[in-house]
C-alpha cells in the first residue's frame, strides 16, 4: 500500500492523524510508544514504544489485520521523520543579510507615517507561531486564518494598529469592476462604446461598419450574374446541384427569412456547412440588398474553418480572401472577405472575442452556428449569448445547424424555433457487431487480463458518474439473458469468445489485426480506416502490422493519424494509393468530423473514445477510454459510405449498443471551469451560476462552486465575485487564469521571451512529435535539449531558441534542426505567432513598452534559468509535488502531491526516468488521472522560488528546528533572523507586484535606486546565488544521510509500491 506525502498516506491524507474504523489508532498511541508523537525528537524515535515490545514490532495483543494496520501506520510516521530530517536549510551568506536588511530600512524609511505603522506591528506580530504572510495573490486572507492571527495580539496599542491595517487592506482592496448581474440585457449600457479600449487585430473585420449601399448592391448583383456564365463557376455548380442540401434551396430561404432562429440538421455529406451559407447570400444580392449582408459562419476546429472556407470560394470561383466573397478567420491567421456582401468562417473563440469589442454583434446580419451537436464548451457558451442578444437584435437571424440526433433539444431551446432536415449523400453502409466479427474470423481471444473483475472494475471505474455504474449495473443484469439470444444463430465458440472479451475493457487490437487480414483476404479494394481511443492503441497496432510480412510489401500504405505525428505523414493521408495498393488509415475520432478521406470503404469502430472528465471531488481531471455515443458510432459509419457501399465493423455487441448514450456528455459538464467564469465576468454578462444555469445543460452546483473558489484563491475575482485588477488582465488575454499570471509575472520580471515562449506552449501543445519505431531516439533528443535542466518547460525554450536560431541561417537548416530533433515546424511557427499576439496584449495594457517579444527592456533576465523557474512558480502555484527518494535501483525517486499521494511523472517529461534532483520540489501545468495519476510539464524548483512565489509563509519551531513554511505543507529549516527577513522581502515584492497589476508600468531596470529595481533585484540576487543545491538544500542533504537508520527493515520507502 502506497501512503501520501505528510500524512500517513491514503487513510491519512485528508485527516492528518485519525485512526481506523479498528481503533488501532487508539492502540498505536497506547501501545506504539513515542513513535506516534509528531513532535518527539529523531532520538526519541529511535528509541521507540515502551508499551509495545521493539520499537519495529507491533504490540504482542494486535491480531491479523490490526497488525498490518499498525505497520502502515508506523511507515506513514517513518517517512514523516524521514522527511524532516531531509527538510533543505534556507540561508544566505552575511553580506546578503546585511544588505537586505539595509534595504528593508531604507524602503520602509520611505514609506508614509501610518503604512509604516501597520508593517512595524505586522513584523512585530509575525514573531508568534503560526503568523500568516499573506500575499496579495492569494486572495482574501480565509476567515480561520483571520481568527488565528487576532489570538495573538497583546496589547490595547497592537489593536489599533491592526485595525488601521485592516482597514487599508480593504482600501486598497476596493478596486473592482462595477458588475452588476443582469437578467436582461441593459441596451444602452452595452451600446456603449470605450474609445480607450484597445481591440485586437482579431475584431478588426467585425469593427467595419456596414451600411446599405445602393451602388454596391448592384455591383454586387452584375458580378453575380457574371459569375454565372463562367464556365468554371458552372462546372460547380453542376457539382452543387447534386448536393441534397441543393434541393432544400428555396425552403431554407424561406424559412431564414420569415423567422429569427432556424435549426438545420443533416446527415454527413448533406452538403448543409458549405451551401446555407451561399443560398442567404446569393438570395439578398438577387433582391438588390446584398451590401447589408455579412454571414458568419462557426467552426468548432482551426482545420475546418480553414478547408470549409476554400471549398466554398472555389465553388464561387474565386480565391479565399483577398477582398472576395469568402474568407476565413482564426487565430492569428485569416483571409479575409470583401467587407459587405460576405461569407466569414471563423472558430467559435472568433466571436467569442468579438464580443469583447460589440456586445450586439451589430455588424453580422446572419450567425450560422455550425457542429453545434458536439456541445464544446465555447458552442454552449455561445448558445446562451445568441439567446440574450435575440431579445435586443431584433434583425439578427441565427442559424443552427446540428446533426439528426438531437436537433428537437435545440429547436426547443429557443422556443420551439422551426427545423428543417436534409438527408445526407451517402451510399449503403452494411454494419457488423462484434459477435458478427467473431463469427466471419473464428477469432479465439487470450484472456490476458487476469484480475478479477470487481478488481479491475475499482481500479478502472474508482471515479465513474453514478449514471455510468447504473448503466454497467443494468449491462451486467441482463448479458445472461443476451447470451442465450445468440444460442443457435452463432458457434459456441463465437459465443465463448465473445463472454471472453466481454470480460476485458480493453480493446483487444489482435482481434483488429484478424478483421484486417480478413476484409484484405476476402473482400474489394478500398482504404480501411480503424479508429482507436489514443495514441498507445494507435502505436501498438501499427507494431503488430509491421511485424507481420504480409504489411510490410508495397501493397499497403499505413497511416497513423495522431496530433502527436508529424503533419507531413498526415498529409498522405488524402492520397489516393495507384491500383493495387491498399491504404489503412489508423486513427483517433479526429477522422470522425475534422477530416474526410474520400476513398474509405471499411471501417472498423473500436468503440472507445477518449474523454476527458472533471472530479469535482478531488479537483483533477481525468481521462479514461469510454464507450463511443451513438452520435460517435453515426459518424463513424457515415465515413465507410462516401464513394461507394461500405462496411462498418462495430466492435461491441449488440447488448452494448442497445445501452449507448446518444451523444457525448457536453463538455461544459465535464471539464474546469476558471477560465470560462473569467469570460462570463469580462463580457459582464451578471452572475456566473445564473448565467451558467441558463444554458442548455448546466454544470453542476459544486463545479461552478469550485471554479469560483478557484478564481478567488487567486485574487482573480473577489468575495463579491467582481474581477480584480489581476482579473482582468487575466479574462483579457486568450489563455487559461494560471498560465495568465505565468504571462503577466514574466513581463514584470524580465524574462518575456522565454516565459512566452513557455506560456504558447502549455496552452497550444509542445512542439515535439513522436514518430513510430523513434519513440526511445526522440525522447533522448528531448532530454539532451534539456541541458540537465530538469525541466520540461526550459526544454522546450532551448528547443524554440534551437529553430530560431536553425531559421536565421536559412530554409535548409531549419528543416534540419526540426527533423533531427522530431520537432514540428508548423507548431513552433504557431507558438512564434502567439507568441506576438500575448506581447501586443501586455504592450497595450502597459507591463511593457514594446510589442516585440525580444525587446531587451523587457528581456533583462531572461538568461536567468533560475528566475524563469521562479516565475514559473509564480504562473503555476499552487500546483506543487514533492520528490522522496526511494532505494530502489528500478525507480530512484518517487513523488507525491499534498492532494493525492504517491502520483506519478509522465513518461513523455524530461524528468520521468530523472534519478539525481538537486531539490526536493517540482512544479507541474497539468495533473490527471489516466492508469494512474500523471503529472504533466513540470520542472524542479528551489526553496526560495517556493518562498517567494508560493503562497502563505509561517514561521515556528517544530521540536528543535526552526522553520519556515509555505503554506504550511512545504517545511523548510531556516534560522528565525533570515526566516523574518525573507518574510519581511516577500510583503515588499507583493506590495510592489500588486501596485504594478493595479497601475501597470515596466520596471526601470537602468534606475538601481527605485524602490521596484532594489527589490526585484536583491530577490533575483537570491533566488541566483543562494538557492545552491551544495549548500544543504541538495536532494540528499547531510542532515538526511546521518540521521539514524537503525534496522527498519520494514519502513523503508519501497514499501508502498504497489499503490
Amino acid at each position: 500500500m502506497s501512503y501520501g506525502y505528510g500524512g500517513g498516506g491514503r487513510r491519512g491524507r485528508r485527516g492528518g492523524g485519525r485512526g481506523y474504523r479498528d481503533g488501532s489508532r487508539e492502540r498505536w498511541d497506547r501501545g506504539g510508544g513515542s513513535a506516534a508523537r509528531g513532535h518527539s525528537s529523531d532520538q526519541d524515535q529511535e528509541r521507540g514504544g515502551r508499551g509495545g515490545g521493539q520499537r519495529d514490532r507491533p504490540p504482542p495483543h494486535l491480531k491479523g489485520r490490526e497488525i498490518g494496520l499498525w505497520y502502515a501506520r508506523y511507515g506513514a510516521v517513518r517517512r514523516k521523520q524521514a522527511d524532516r530530517r531531509s527538510r533543505a536549510v534556507v540561508q544566505m551568506d552575511e553580506a546578503r543579510e546585511q544588505h537586505i536588511t539595509r534595504l528593508l530600512d531604507s524602503v520602509q524609511s520611505d514609506q508614509p507615517e501610518p503604512e509604516r505603522l501597520n508593517r512595524a506591528s505586522t513584523s512585530d506580530s509575525s514573531h508568534f507561531s503560526g503568523q500568516s504572510g499573506h500575499c496579495y495573490f492569494d486572495g482574501e486572507m480565509p476567515e480561520e486564518k483571520k481568527h488565528s492571527f487576532l489570538k495573538h495580539r497583546k496589547s490595547d496599542e497592537d489593536d489599533e494598529c491592526l485595525e488601521d491595517q485592516k482597514t487599508q487592506a480593504q482600501s486598497q482592496c476596493s478596486f473592482k469592476v462595477k458588475d452588476e448581474p443582469p437578467d436582461a440585457w441593459d441596451e444602452e449600457e452595452v451600446q456603449k462604446t470605450d474609445t480607450e479600449r484597445w481591440t485586437d487585430k482579431d475584431a478588426e473585420f467585425l469593427l467595419q461598419e456596414i451600411a446599405k449601399d445602393s451602388s454596391l448592391d448592384i455591383f454586387l448583383k452584375q458580378d453575380l450574374q457574371t459569375k454565372r456564365s463562367d464556365p468554371k463557376y458552372k462546372e460547380m455548380l453542376n457539382f452543387r446541384e447534386k448536393l441534397p442540401a441543393f434541393s432544400k434551396k428555396e425552403e431554407l430561404v424561406d424559412l431564414i427569412n420569415s423567422h429569427h432562429v432556424l435549426v438545420v440538421s443533416g446527415e454527413t455529406g448533406c452538403g448543409k456547412t458549405t451551401q446555407v451559407t451561399q443560398f442567404i447570400l446569393d438570395d439578398l444580392i438577387d433582391q438588390g440588398v446584398g451590401s447589408t449582408c455579412r454571414v458568419v459562419c462557426t467552426q468548432p476546429r482551426r482545420i475546418s474553418a480553414i478547408s470549409v472556407a476554400e471549398r466554398v470560394a472555389a465553388e464561387r470561383a474565386e480565391s479565399v480572401g483577398n477582398g472576395n466573397s469568402c474568407g476565413y478567420q482564426i487565430r492569428l491567421q485569416s483571409r479575409l472577405p470583401r467587407r459587405q456582401g460576405s461569407i466569414l468562417y471563423c472558430t467559435t473563440g472568433i466571436i467569442l472575442q468579438w464580443l469583447r469589442s460589440d456586445p450586439l454583434l451589430s455588424t453580422i446580419s446572419h450567425l450560422v452556428l455550425d457542429e453545434i451537436h458536439e456541445r464544446n464548451l465555447q458552442s454552449d457558451v455561445l448558445l446562451v449569448i445568441v439567446k440574450n442578444l435575440l431579445t435586443i437584435r431584433h434583425d439578427l437571424k441565427v442559424i443552427l445547424m446540428s446533426a439528426t440526433l438531437n436537433a428537437e433539444k435545440f429547436s426547443k431551446y429557443f422556443g420551439n424555433c422551426p427545423m428543417i432536415h436534409i438527408p445526407g449523400l451517402t451510399f449503403p453502409v452494411e454494419e457488423f457487431l462484434l459477435e458478427d466479427v467473431l463469427e466471419m474470423t473464428r477469432y479465439q481471444p487470450r484472456n490476458q487480463d487476469r484480475r478479477s473483475s470487481w478488481k479491475r472494475g475499482f481500479w478502472q471505474g474508482r471515479n465513474c458518474p453514478p449514471e455510468k455504474k447504473e448503466k454497467e449495473a443494468e449491462y451486467r443484469e441482463s448479458w445472461p439473458c443476451y447470451a442465450r439470444t445468440l444460442q443457435g444463430r452463432y458457434a459456441d465458440s463465437t459465443i465463448e469468445s465473445l463472454e471472453k472479451l466481454d470480460n476485458d475493457d480493453k480493446i483487444d487490437l489482435e482481434l483488429i489485426l484478424a478483421l484486417i487480414r480478413h476484409i484484405v483476404n476476402k473482400d474489394e479494394e478500398g482504404a480501411i480506416l480503424v479508429f482507436l481511443p489514443g495514441w498507445d492503441n494507435i502505436s501498438t497496432l501499427h507494431d503488430l502490422l509491421m511485424a507481420q510480412q504480409m504489411f510490410r510489401s508495397d501493397c499497403f500504405i499505413i497511416i497513423p493519424l495522431h496530433s502527436l505525428m508529424p503533419t507531413v505523414n498526415q498529409t498522405q493521408v488524402f492520397k489516393k494509393p495507384p491500383p493495387g495498393v491498399r491504404k489503412i488509415v489508423i486513427a483517433t475520432n479526429i477522422a470522425e468530423t475534422s477530416i474526410t478521406i474520400d476513398d474509405v470503404v471499411y471501417v472498423i469502430d473500436g468503440g472507445k473514445i477518449k474523454e476527458t472528465n472533471f472530479d469535482t471531488e478531488n479537483n483533477i481531471s481525468t481521462m479514461a477510454a469510454e464507450w463511443v455515443s451513438l452520435a460517435n458510432a453515426k459518424q463513424r459509419k457515415g465515413r465507410a459510405g462516401r464513394v461507394q457501399p461500405g462496411k462498418c465493423y462495430h466492435l461491441y455487441n449488440g447488448l452494448r449498443a442497445s445501452l449507448l448514450d446518444a451523444y457525448q456528455l457536453p463538455e461544459i459538464m465535464r471539464t474546469p471551469l476558471e477560465e470560462l467564469c473569467l469570460q462570463i465576468k469580462i463580457l459582464k454578462l451578471g452572475s456566473i451560476a445564473r448565467f451558467l444555469q441558463k444554458s442548455l445543460d448546466p454544470p453542476s452546483e459544486k463545479a461552478v462552486t469550485l471554479a469560483i473558489k478557484n478564481l478567488t484563491d487567486l485574487n482573480a475575482l473577489d468575495h463579491s465575485e467582481n474581477l480584480t485588477a489581476l482579473g482582468i488582465h487575466l479574462a483579457r488575454l486568450p489563455v487559461e487564469p494560471h498560465i495568465g499570471k505565468l504571462i503577466l509575472f514574466g513581463a514584470l520580471l524580465g524574462c518575456l521571451d522565454p516565459i512566452l515562449t513557455i506560456a504558447a506552449s502549455l496552452s497550444f501543445k509542445d512542439p515535439f512529435f513522436i514518430p513510430l519505431g523513434k519513440e526511445k531516439m526522440a525522447d533522448m533528443r528531448r532530454k539532451t535539449l534539456s541541458r540537465n535542466s530538469k525541466s520540461d518547460h526550459l526544454t522546450i525554450v532551448n528547443a524554440f531558441k534551437g529553430w530560431e536560431e536553425a531559421k536565421r541561417r536559412g530554409a535548409r537548416y531549419e528543416r534540419e534542426f526540426c527533423w533531427d530533433n522530431f520537432l514540428s515546424a508548423n507548431t513552433l511557427q504557431m507558438l512564434h505567432n502567439m507568441k506576438g499576439q500575448f506581447a501586443e496584449h501586455l504592450m497595450h495594457a502597459g507591463f511593457v513598452s514594446s510589442k516585440d517579444p525580444k525587446d531587451p527592456k523587457s528581456n533583462v533576465n531572461s538568461g536567468n534559468d533560475k528566475l524563469i523557474k521562479a516565475v514559473i512558480v509564480a504562473g503555476l502555484y499552487p500546483k506543487v509535488a514533492k520528490i522522496r527518494p526511494c532505494h530502489s535501483k528500478k525507480r530512484p525517486v518517487k513523488v507525491y502531491t499534498h492532494a493525492d499521494g504517491k502520483v506519478c511523472i509522465h513518461p513523455k517529461s524530461v524528468n520521468a526516468e530523472e534519478t539525481e534532483f538537486n531539490y526536493h520540489w517540482l512544479i507541474y501545468h497539468l495533473k490527471m488521472r489516466t492508469s494512474s495519476i500523471f503529472l504533466y510539464d513540470c520542472t524542479e524548483v528551489s526553496p526560495f522560488s517556493l518562498l517567494f512565489f508560493g503562497g502563505d509563509i509561517t514561521i515556528q519551531k517544530d521540536g528543535d528546528q526552526e522553520t519556515i513554511a509555505v503554506d504550511e505543507w512545504i517545511i523548510f529549516r531556516s534560522p528565525a533572523r533570515i526566516a523574518h527577513l525573507v518574510k519581511s522581502l516577500k510583503k515588499e515584492l507583493d506590495s510592489l507586484l500588486e501596485e504594478k497589476i493595479r497601475n501597470p508600468a515596466p520596471v526601470d531596470w537602468q534606475n538601481r535606486q527605485s524602490k521596484d529595481c532594489a527589490v526585484i533585484t536583491a530577490i533575483i540576487d537570491l533566488i541566483t546565488t543562494q538557492d545552491n543545491p551544495t549548500g544543504g538544500t541538495g536532494f540528499y542533504s547531510r542532515a538526511e544521510e546521518s540521521g539514524p537508520r537503525g534496522q527498519h527493515l520494514y519502513f523503508n520507502d519501497d514499501d508502498d509500491d504497489d499503490d
